[in-house]
């Protein structure tokens, strides 16, 4: 006999009643769902960014969407990301830059592909290349925030015209140099590679060829290397110790003219310096421009949240013009979506103009999960290079030795 048929009837009304209560009877509202997000800001970022995040909490109050912060230290964030967030015990969507993307993704349960939430007015909104640092084997994994780029920052007391190619440079740059003085026409971190790789990347130079092989060697590295060393023993134009914080102090006492930096160094210019920004100066006769490394820092959905649909809603919302709006002008970031740089008060401020137009001249730093074991073997590199320890040949060549055995025990 049917099971329900051998109900007795009083209990079959009963739950017939109750069936038909529940059919026409409203759905208990949802709850809200909210998310969580980890950043590092600090600062003007850490405020502008929690406006953007009352933003997104006002937007979305009616669909029952909201958004919480965690300010993370730097100096911990990455390896807090790799511990906890493939146990679960992460955000629902975190903050960084992309040198870690390919790490995270092979080591898996790290970031989630977001191209099934991806349209052409999403992808369209980016600077293309910014886009692309966030694109690791073909799938796309974060939609960019910001940029950082090195450009060239000068002393406009000491340089009316900021040179625009290595002939103008080398003209300015010497003859604003007093070595005995302890006067430089330009400063950087020569011996820093991720500095040096302007210069490499103008020579076509690069870490890695089309087949994520190592390439450190190559012939195009060791002649950038070369230029550098000329601008640094030949025409004597850079300080010997080249320490941030020495080229911090030589520009705020006005014993350095020209900096190749990013938008970190202009935190620690001196209120009395009147400084200006251009482009970094074309290389050699072929007249090619140095392109410095570009880092792309990307909002991430970590692979382990139930909440995908939300954490998407609020990347999405962070991405926008009127979120990355507020990060420009508020945060003093360098947003990676496109229209903000035609809005009239980013355009009328000369900072974010020269560090946007910088970026169509510059290369976005590899996201492969290799790229952690090109750091230590470069860096030595440079220092027995900068020495004159050994030529950039040999050095390069010990360096690739080293760089291929780090990758062979990262692979095993």
């Amino acid at each position: 006999m049917n099971r329900y048929l051998a109900v007795r009837p009083t209990a079959r009304r009963f739950l017939l009643c109750v069936l038909g209560a529940l059919l026409v009877a409203p759905a208990a509202p949802a709850a809200a769902e909210e998310i969580l997000v980890w950043h590092a800001y600090r600062g003007a970022e850490k405020a502008a960014f929690e406006k953007v995040i009352e933003l997104f909490n006002q937007a979305k109050q009616g669909d029952d969407m909201s958004a919480r912060t965690l300010a993370v230290p730097y100096d911990a964030y990455a390896d807090k990301i790799s511990a906890a967030v493939p146990r679960g015990k992460g955000p629902d969507v975190f903050i960084f830059a992309q040198d870690r993307l390919g790490g995270w993704v092979e080591a898996g349960k790290t970031v989630e592909s977001i191209d099934f939430f991806l349209d052409e007015e999403i992808e369209g909104r980016f600077i293309p290349s910014t886009l692309e640092a966030m694109t690791y084997q073909d799938q796309v994994f974060g939609l960019p925030v910001n940029f950082k780029v090195i450009t060239q920052i000068y002393n406009k007391k000491l340089v009316q015209t900021p040179p625009t190619t290595e002939a103008e440079l080398l003209q300015v740059a010497k003859s604003l140099t007093d070595n005995a003085a302890g006067r430089f026409g330009l400063a950087y971190p020569y011996s820093d590679f991720y500095y040096h790789a302007s210069l490499m990347n103008a020579y076509g130079g690069g870490v890695f060829n089309a087949q994520r092989q190592p390439v450190v060697d190559q012939a195009a590295n060791a002649k950038s290397l070369k230029k550098m060393m000329d601008w640094f023993k030949g025409e004597q134009i850079l300080p010997a110790e080249p320490s941030t914080a020495l080229i911090t102090n030589l520009f705020n006492e006005g014993r350095a003219a020209i900096v190749f930096s990013g938008p970190w160094f202009l935190g620690e210019i001196d209120d009395s310096i009147d400084f200006g920004l251009a482009l970094l100066p074309t290389i050699g006769d072929a007249g090619e421009p140095m392109k410095p490394w570009m880092t792309v820092e990307g909002a991430y959905i970590a692979q382990p949240s139930t909440k995908k649909d939300t954490a998407f809603e609020f990347i999405d919302f962070l991405t926008s013009g009127e979120a990355a709006t507020v990060m420009a002008l508020e945060g003093r970031q360098t947003p990676a979506v496109e229209s903000v740089y035609d809005d009239a008060k980013v355009q009328a401020d000369p900072i974010l103009q020269a560090f946007r137009a910088q970026v169509d001249n510059a290369v976005p730093m590899p996201n492969y999960a290799e790229m952690t074991m090109m750091w230590s073997p470069m860096t030595t590199a440079m220092n027995v290079i900068v020495k004159g320890a050994a030529s950039p040949e040999a050095a390069l060549e010990r360096a690739q030795s080293e760089v291929e055995e780090r990758i062979a025990d990262l692979r095993r």
